[in-house]
């Protein structure tokens, strides 16, 4: 795997022109998109990009230089990205193992920052749960081992936060809050749960090593072509969906909105813990109609629906955080 994992640029090309930034795993759907941020918003600096073509399955570092070698089932991101690799001078295209710590190690090499987004576009198991703990554990040690490193955006989600007994009993839901892990179990909420384990995993190893990391814990993620290029994952978030509705904890966000959050708390030196990060809160029947008509085809409404429009749900979600350094970033 090691071998291959510069595709045809050598990391020497670039010393000259530090710092660079990481985005991992860019072949996710949010990840993709933080990607197009990045050029589209002017860094001028040149960054690396890693992407896993067949994340994390057993056998990834044949199936990875498989696809490497003939482009035999890649995603239709990863063949995005392959044609932006050819048009952008200071984009580099690297393989990741993020169960291989020193292929991380490896690639991290002269990066100063990193945007982690792990996720599988697979679909979310129980035996997935331990593998992106495991992930987000080698990404953050080998962010602690590389010195160029001096901050990490770690993209997160409310599931890591909404799910737990008696939601209906607290007033708002910030971000001091956790999900319960054995609700998670009990309810077999796989993607929660994995968002649940992975961040707190990545916070306690990123305060033991004294890593500046931020989280941005996002609502459903929504945009363009979502239903197609992001649907398990999509999906694998919205079980359970009755119940966060019911208790006024569903909410989404736009992705490019969600990019512009990641950007700007990269480059804020004074961000800092979590942050919610939504855009709507989805409380009553008028809401919910229009989350399923941004997820079309992927969900669709039943035969001659009449939307009712009478229960409305307390909101119990807080964004204050993010809205106050939001307004202190424009001021």
């Amino acid at each position: 795997m090691k071998e291959n994992i510069n595709m045809g640029l050598e990391t020497s090309d670039f010393d000259q022109q530090k710092p660079t930034v990481c985005v991992l795993d860019a072949s996710t759907y949010v990840g993709f998109w933080i990607l197009k941020g990045l050029l589209s918003n002017g860094y001028t600096k040149p960054f690396y990009f890693f992407f896993f073509p067949c994340v994390i399955f057993a056998n990834i570092g044949e199936l990875c230089l498989s696809c490497s070698k003939n482009g035999a089932g890649e995603k239709e991101i990863v063949k995005r990205i392959r044609d932006m690799e050819k048009k952008e001078a200071k984009l580099v295209v690297f393989t990741v193992d993020i169960l291989d710590y020193q292929s991380i190690l490896g690639a991290l090499k002269d990066c100063s920052g990193l945007f982690c987004s792990l996720d599988f576009p697979e679909g979310y198991d129980e035996k997935m749960v331990d593998l992106e703990v495991r992930g987000a554990i080698n990404v953050i040690e080998a962010c602690a081992q590389t010195c160029s490193i001096h901050k990490i955006v770690f993209a997160s989600s409310l599931t890591a936060a909404v799910w737990k007994d008696n939601l209906t009993s607290e007033k708002e839901i910030d971000e001091r809050s956790w999900s319960d892990q054995h609700l998670c179990r009990k309810l077999k909420l796989w993607y929660a749960l994995a968002k649940t384990l992975s961040e707190k995993a990545a916070w306690a190893l990123a305060m033991d090593r004294m890593i500046t990391m931020v989280s941005i814990n996002s609502g459903l993620v929504l945009g363009p072509g979502v239903a197609q290029l992001n649907s398990r994952s999509t999906m694998s978030y919205l079980k359970g969906a009755a119940q966060m509705y019911e208790n006024g904890v569903l909410a989404y966000v736009d992705v490019k909105f969600l990019v512009d959050v990641h950007l700007l708390a990269f480059n804020d030196p004074t961000t800092s813990g979590r942050y919610f990060c939504f855009n709507q809160i989805v409380n009553d029947e008028d809401k919910a109609v229009k989350l399923v008509q941004n997820l079309s085809p992927l969900i669709s409404l039943p035969t001659r629906y009449e939307c009712q429009g009478t229960e409305v749900y307390t909101e119990r979600l807080s964004n204050k955080k993010l809205i106050k350094f939001l307004d202190d970033t424009a001021s």
